[in-house]
């Protein structure tokens, strides 16, 4: 891959990318592409102005404001990246060519969707550094983007990205997968943005990111992207999450012999190293377990890989180019929606309350449940609680702390992300159909 993206930036015919989002993590991802051969970061976009400023002043490259161009010359000179406050306006507006992929890092979820469908449309690949998108809508966006010949892929460095890409080697090894686990550093299922805003200043985070991540929302977010991807399942709602001092203490803290030959995916509270992800792996051949065996790997027939980081935006270049040169993604969804994150009430809550985040907000955490039973108990997505603008969800019954939200208990507004759910549900039951029934569903 070094190779070919050596060779595009020798034949100055770099691959073209677009930014959407410029926090935390859409600045990282605006330094690396800049640094990574043959790719050239042709704008940055996001409804804060100043952000993405920030984010294409520290690539080094002349920064140009998008409302000075048009639809004639949004593809800028090499050197040069353009910025805009209207993520939506600059897709509209990129001719053929402009780009050849999107990264979405923006920390929206229905706005989010609309971007992808944008780019999509115009035969754009679409890199998604955006869990809640990806959970609430990847099953949408992945047939839009099949049936329009591009990629649609999850970030190569997130979590679930990394787990993935370890997956798919373990079981190209002959393993069967047993687990896929994330390690947590700390869980506070109650937190909310405002008692984190000083920890979220010291991580350059926004609060309601902080806290999207100390309420163990992301975790059980990233975590069911994964498990819709594979084909793996939680133990219980939320995952067990056993505090450990190593990963290596895994292959000790789960009952493995219980999982039915169903692969799980779980995590591990408190344990080294920090930042790190792991799979079990099961191998009964006695010929590679002598192998393993001698490779310091234990006697089976679990085995415990482990990889100590993961880097986000150091890793996205990886998506790109696959998505680019290989056509392929890093992680798409699977053919059928297993998993979901699930809203939990954070403190007891009356009728009349609007709701103005989920992910990271102040009423509600989210655990990842299989869908199967979660729906049939009417339980609600997290990830739909998500406003837009005006139109934001309200209690229209009380519920208590850690009760799980129930369609009954919530006036929904007509938004673009319920659509486009309501949609997304029609299809996979289509889809289902057209399995039952032994169609070929293209």
């Amino acid at each position: 891959m070094l190779d070919e993206l050596n060779k595009r930036a020798q034949d100055k015919s770099p691959i073209k990318v677009g930014l959407i989002g410029a926090g935390a993590m859409g600045m990282g991802i605006a330094y690396q592409v800049n640094r990574t051969p043959g790719m050239e970061l042709v704008f940055v976009a996001d409804i804060d102005i100043s952000a993405a400023r920030g984010a294409a002043v520290s690539t080094g490259l002349q920064v140009y404001e998008g409302h000075e161009f048009t639809e004639r010359n949004v593809a800028v000179e090499v050197g040069h990246v353009l910025i805009s406050g209207e993520p939506l306006e600059i897709l509209k507006k990129c001719p053929e060519g402009g780009i050849d992929v999107l990264v979405e890092a923006s920390n929206s979820i229905g706005s989010a969707a609309s971007y992808c469908l944008q780019a999509i449309e115009k035969g754009i690949h679409v890199v998604l550094m955006n869990a809640e998108v990806d959970l609430a809508l990847g099953f949408l966006l992945d047939r839009y983007a099949r049936k329009k010949g591009v990629v649609l892929t999850s970030d190569a460095g997130d979590q679930h990205g990394v787990l993935r890409r370890m997956v798919d080697d373990i079981k190209l090894w002959g393993f069967d997968i047993v687990q896929a686990g994330n390690i947590k550093g700390y869980l506070d299922r109650y937190a909310t943005a405002q008692s984190l805003v000083h920890e979220a200043a010291k991580r350059n985070l926004s609060p309601v990111q902080c806290c999207a991540y100390t309420d163990g929302s992301k975790l059980s977010i990233e975590m069911a992207c994964l498990a819709n991807s594979v084909g793996l399942i939680p133990q219980v709602p939320g995952m067990l999450g056993p505090r450990a001092l190593h990963v290596r203490e895994a292959l000790d803290l789960f009952d493995f012999d219980q999982y039915d030959c169903v692969g799980r995916i779980d995590y591990l509270l408190g344990a080294e190293p920090d930042g790190g992800v792991y799979v079990i792996g099961r191998c009964d051949d006695p010929l590679q377990s002598g192998y393993m065996e001698y490779y310091k790997m234990g006697s089976g027939p679990y085995y415990l890989f482990y990889r100590p980081y993961h880097l986000c935006h150091v890793e996205t270049p990886n998506a790109i180019a696959e998505a680019v040169l290989r056509n392929r993604a890093v992680m798409r969804p699977g053919e059928h929606r297993m998993t979901d994150v699930y809203a939990y009430a954070k403190m007891d809550l009356e009728p009349g309350l609007k709701i103005n985040h989920a992910v990271g907000g102040e009423f509600f955490y989210g655990m990842v449940e299989c869908c199967r039973d979660a729906d049939a108990k009417g339980k609600v997505p997290l990830v739909l609680l998500e406003g837009e603008g005006a139109m934001v969800p309200q209690m229209k019954e009380s519920l208590r702390k850690d009760s799980p939200l129930e369609w009954g208990m919530v006036e929904m507004p007509d938004s673009f992300l319920s659509r486009k759910f309501k949609e997304q549900s029609e299809l996979l039951a289509e889809e289902m159909v057209d399995l039952s029934q032994g169609g070929d569903h293209g």
